[in-house]
């Protein structure tokens, strides 16, 4: 039996004492579990798509599919888009079925599964390996970040940087994933190694897919090992306050997975008997209409819902808009993977030291920067108090930086049209001006919407963030399908002007949206 009082740390789900809990640098010891797993799953995440748009456009002849850049980067615009899209549907899970604690697991063994199927070659492993990957990611990656903000108590005041902190494991894991993963793939020097075996070299893209399903199965070992320090924060599904409720959400859930389900048998008989083709174009279209459809159908459904105080409401109106911010911001930034990519590679200088390294390795940077200045901003912050910028203004600032740094790049895709190499710091001063945008932006959203979302729908909230990355990330796949058929500083340039449009809208309507957040800062 419930023995909880109403207020108390059991009945919130914060762990018992959080606010003295103090044993992992001044914050929970639980925030330390969630960062190694983090770190694991993102280390895998960020490592095998370091190269995976390399690997699709790579000639048969070197190991790779032989696609081309257009049709690749549908592929992967669409890939990365359903990785966030199935937060939603995930966030759902663990709000009243699963709880978010079991959600992070079941996610971690379907991601690691995922890449372990990627890692055999074979075109049918490679797309059971990326559908593993965003059923997984579409249950962990919403929930985890529940979980942190469920370590700390509703008014704490650690609960940005924490975030901050969270952050740093985050992007610790996307600095050692390209490098590792992105090392076993493209390079030269290890392609000789495996020959030296008596390998075939031109498997080493799969060296690089096996490392990363070795990395988020180390996440796993070490979450299930340090899961006691969680406490009881996502262990139950909030949404389920009564034995009624979770077993008609259970009902539903069971539904609801066999029509996806029942979905996938039909049209699978339908491309065996030659009815439809599958192809990637034919799967882009698919998730832009669902993308768009169920984005509409989530908002119009959360505002018809009459049970809402004003309040609420007023906040829901403020995650609508964050969530708009979110996507605009992120249909540039996750062009890392992409058209950044491809650039680094066709029309960029990669050597240290007269030693050539692989393109994949640019993609690190971004994670060294936040490792190095996430501290700075998480006590800036701290040291600022009620006098920080309100959350409105940190996205304006995040949104305008995001732009800048595509116009940063416009000089050298000038003259990449002649044919001059890029020198390599282009590149390093535009993830660094994309690493400030980031830290003013994104783990300031993801603490704002665990605190502005009813706690009742606090995983189905940190969804719609999500959801707003898988609009970004679609966009972002789409915008680099023109890489070939438009000049790169025309596109570049292009890219650039919504953001920053965007963010003096943010800026000009700041005061209004931080009066309607309430209470929340």
């Amino acid at each position: 039996m419930n023995t909880a009082q109403p207020g108390s740390a059991a009945a919130t789900g914060f762990p018992v004492a959080a606010s003295e809990d103090r044993a992992f640098f001044g914050h929970p010891r639980g925030l330390s579990t969630l960062f190694f797993t983090e770190m694991w799953e993102r280390f895998s995440y960020y490592g095998m798509r370091a190269f995976l748009i390399f690997y699709m456009t790579a000639a048969a002849t070197s190991g790779g599919m032989g696609l081309d850049t257009a049709t690749a980067a549908a592929i992967y615009g669409t890939y990365t888009a359903m990785v966030y899209l199935l937060s939603v549907p995930g966030g759902w899970l663990a709000d009243r079925v699963l709880g978010q604690q079991k959600s992070v697991l079941y996610g971690g063994i379907g991601i690691a599964l995922g890449h372990f199927a990627l890692a055999v070659p074979s075109p049918g492993f490679f797309y059971l390996g990326l559908t593993l990957i965003v059923l997984g990611t579409g249950l962990l990656k919403p929930n985890i970040s529940v979980i942190v903000g469920q370590l700390y108590g509703a008014k704490d005041p650690r609960r940005d940087a924490g975030f901050s902190i969270f952050y740093m494991g985050i992007n610790l894991g996307a600095f050692l994933g390209p490098l590792i993963a992105g090392f076993l793939a493209q390079d030269e020097r290890f392609r000789a190694i495996i020959a030296g075996w008596g390998l075939n070299p031109n498997d080493a893209w799969h060296f690089g897919f096996g490392a990363a399903g070795i990395g988020m199965t180390l996440g796993l070992v070490q979450y299930l090992a340090a899961g006691r320090h969680l406490g009881t924060a996502g262990l139950r599904p909030g949404g389920a306050s009564t034995p009624e409720l979770a077993a008609r959400f259970k009902r539903q859930a069971i539904t609801w997975v066999g029509v996806g389900l029942g979905l996938l048998v039909v049209v699978g008989l339908l491309a065996a008997t030659g009815t439809i083709a599958i192809s990637p174009t034919f799967v882009r279209d698919i998730a832009g209409y669902s993308l768009t459809i169920i984005t509409v159908l989530f908002f119009a459904n959360l505002f018809r819902d009459r049970s809402w105080t004003p309040d609420e409401r007023s906040r829901l109106w403020v995650i609508f808009v964050f969530f708009a911010c979110a996507a605009v911001f992120w249909a540039v930034f996750e062009q890392a993977g992409s058209t950044l990519s491809l650039f680094a590679d066709r029309s960029t200088e990669r050597q240290i030291g007269g030693s050539p390294f692989p393109a994949s390795w640019f993609q690190s940077l971004n994670a060294v920067f936040i490792v190095t200045f996430a501290p700075v901003f998480a006590w800036l912050w701290m040291t600022l108090g009620d006098r920080q910028p309100s959350a409105p203004t940190k996205f304006a600032i995040g949104l305008i930086g995001v732009g800048i740094s595509f116009i940063i790049l416009v000089p050298p895709a000038r003259a990449a049209l002649g044919g001059t190499l890029a020198s390599p710091l282009w590149l390093v001063l535009v993830y660094l001006v994309q690493t400030y945008s980031e830290l003013c932006l994104s783990p300031v959203g993801l603490s704002s919407m665990t605190k502005l979302a009813p706690a009742r729908i606090q995983g189905s909230m940190m969804g719609v963030w999500f959801l707003g990355a898988s609009v970004g990330n679609f966009l972002a796949g789409q915008t680099a399908t023109f890489y070939e058929s438009m000049p790169l500083a025309t596109l570049f340039g292009a890219v650039s002007v919504m953001p920053i449009v965007a963010g003096i809208v943010m800026l000009l309507m700041r005061r209004r949206f931080t009066a309607m957040m309430g209470s929340v800062r």
